[in-house]
């Protein structure tokens, strides 16, 4: 359905009262969205990607780690920023700036990156499972899926329940990984030697590239910019100063935390493997294994109660950045279990494919490719969120700063010169490789041309479009006005009658919009085995029976001085209707509605929800 909120995530918009507040408990209503980002920084892909990384190349990439952390830091402020200022998330601003023809393609970008971030938390989880209870992958893959059940039960609890609950597993990833140290012992002057840069090429560029996709994820971008509403604040000037300065200590503690367990997973990787001689340790189970038999139990059930805990973490914040970004792009908001099913379904297919086709060593290929996936859909996402920013017309006083577009931009121009370069890359491997190469000419390649090509788009658009004073400030429109209001009469009037007890309320209802002066049409609808099949050449009894119950309606109001008609329809009931509301040229449907909601939606069906999106004329419900 198309969304009736101007609202982000408007189940828990402006939920948590922050106006009432004084000193530290004042600051602290404002602490936990960006807790709530940062469990996408440590989740599994990052796991993936770090202890690749570190068995490999030692402490080298740790300033990689660095230089993601701090673009984070700096494009998670805006995306906070672009939520306060303007009360809008970055895909409801992204469907305001851009036009249609660009969103969609946008929303399908976004939708790969929240599928990829994903997949990362369920093979992570499931893997965890696995090391943890020895329970096979493909169980594990397969039972994450009721993980959207306990998003569901948190959602109905409240935000600060949901933020309590990731804070929580966030504690216990620190505390692992902190006991790990303690366990592995690294050198620490070998480590402070990883954060001078040096040159990033081959195998090192990929993983470099997964580390960044990893840490700076689009869906968070996505998600922090709504998370922000969930404060209720003062919207004045001042109020949203201090919200933005709040949420900016919020950001950079929850943020460097992140860091924190980001490089002791790559430093344990390096201290545990690559020091012993172990490069190529890429797969988490390797890492396990390794783990048990350089340090006896402790340290692998730790790695293996932490990567559980970041998988279930990381899970929630991604099937809400997911329904962030539906309702932003394309304003449609449908159920939320039914939006989150369908996120996980998208992520739960390919890895068990992967298992399936490709076995279970593979999952940690997969693994490190999801980030991959993450990083080169990042350019779509900071750069509309760095436009809107600077824009001085849209966000006032707001607008950053101009040392602050140039931070900005280069941490963007980064970003996009080393996916460009991955990409270069790994077409020409695929080229010089044996076997046909039609697939890479005829689809790969031009999809990579159609993806740069909005990029640019998305870049010079804002740049070069004169319209600013027609750009919509809120995500649905603005309301009309009015100078005088005319009635509005109907003359063609169709009820929908089941012969129960409503069906007088229905048809009183009906009988109030058009008065005497109105053609009513009853409409009935015989849903037998049938009449499925025969359709209007239908004869049995319930047709029979129902046909004289619509007589004898036609005859009592017809006495009473309205004019009446009445038609059948056969089999599919909203089918049927919408036919008949189009034959008979009807300009207003009145429907009963049947009273079961929830799963009996499911079992039952919902007629008149599937009648309103067939029609385009206005419907009345009575209940």
């Amino acid at each position: 359905m198309i969304s009736e909120s101007n609202n982000s995530l408007g189940e828990v918009h402006a939920s948590i009262k922050t106006d009432k507040r004084k000193g530290w408990r004042r600051i602290f209503a404002f602490l936990g969205p960006a807790y709530l980002v940062s469990v996408g920084y440590m989740d599994p892909g990052n796991w993936a990607t770090d202890i690749a990384g570190g068995s490999q190349f030692g402490y080298k990439l740790i300033w990689v780690l660095l230089m993601s952390n701090l673009i984070a830091l700096l494009l998670q402020s805006l995306s906070a920023r672009l939520g306060i200022a303007r009360g809008l998330d970055l895909a409801q601003a992204s469907k305001n700036a851009y036009p249609k023809w660009a969103n969609f393609p946008l929303w399908i970008l976004a939708e790969i990156a929240i599928a990829a971030c994903d997949l990362a938390e369920i093979v992570g989880m499931a893997i965890g499972l696995n090391l943890l209870f020895g329970l096979p992958l493909i169980w594990g893959v397969s039972i994450s899926v009721f993980d959207t059940l306990l998003l569901l039960l948190l959602m109905k609890r409240g935000m600060k329940s949901i933020e309590i609950f990731i804070i929580s597993l966030v504690f216990i990833i620190g505390v692992s990984f902190f006991l790990e140290m303690l366990i592995v012992e690294p050198v620490y002057a070998d480590v402070f030697k990883g954060f001078i840069p040096s040159k990033l090429n081959g195998s090192a560029l990929y993983i470099a590239i997964g580390i960044i996709g990893a840490t700076v994820m689009p869906h968070n971008l996505y998600l922090h910019s709504s998370l922000v509403q969930t404060r209720k604040f003062d919207q004045t000037q001042l109020g949203k100063k201090e919200a933005i300065r709040f949420n900016f200590f919020d950001t950079s503690i929850a943020l460097n935390l992140a860091f924190f367990v980001n490089a002791a997973i790559l430093i344990l990787a390096a201290a545990a493997f690559h020091v012993n001689g172990f490069f190529g340790v890429a797969e988490i189970e390797d890492a396990h294994k390794l783990l048990h038999n350089l340090f006896g139990n402790a340290a692998p059930a730790l790695f293996a109660v932490a990567l559980i805990a970041a998988g279930q973490s990381s899970t929630i914040t991604g099937t809400l950045a997911g329904q962030i970004i539906m309702e932003g792009h394309l304003n449609l908001r449908i159920q939320p279990w039914l939006r989150r099913l369908i996120t996980r379904l998208l992520a739960i297919i390919p890895a068990l494919c992967t298992i399936i086709f490709f076995g279970e060593g593979s999952l940690g290929s997969l693994l490190i490719l999801s980030q991959v996936v993450l990083s080169l859909q990042l350019g779509f996402a900071v750069i509309p969120l760095i436009h809107f920013n600077s824009d001085k017309t849209l966000m006032g006083t707001f607008a950053i700063k101009t040392w602050v577009k140039i931070l900005a931009w280069a941490s963007s121009a980064i970003i996009i010169y080393l996916n460009i370069t991955l990409v270069i890359n790994e077409i020409k491997g695929w080229l010089t490789g044996n076997g046909n190469h039609w697939a890479i000419y005829f689809i790969v390649i031009p999809l990579v041309l159609a993806c740069m090509a909005l990029l640019v788009y998305v870049f010079v658009h804002p740049l070069i479009s004169k319209a600013k004073e027609d750009k919509k400030l809120v995500p649905h429109g603005s309301a009309s006005s009015f100078k005088a209001v005319n009635s509005i009469s109907y003359h063609k009037i169709g009820i929908t009658t089941d012969f129960s007890k409503n069906d007088e309320k229905i048809i009183r209802n009906a009988l109030m919009q058009g008065g005497k002066d109105a053609v009513y049409t009853f409409i009935h609808v015989v849903e037998t085995a049938a009449a499925r099949y025969h359709g209007n050449n239908t004869l049995d009894n319930e047709t029979k029976l129902d046909e004289e119950n619509l007589v004898k309606y036609q005859f009592d109001l017809q006495n009473l001085g309205y004019q009446i008609t009445y038609k059948i329809g056969y089999g599919n009931p909203a089918l049927a209707i919408s036919k008949i509301v189009k034959e008979e040229n009807l300009d207003f449907l009145v429907m009963g509605a049947h009273g079961h909601k929830g799963f009996k939606d499911l079992i039952f069906g919902a007629t008149v929800d599937a009648v309103r999106h067939r029609i385009n004329i206005p419907v009345l419900i009575v209940n």
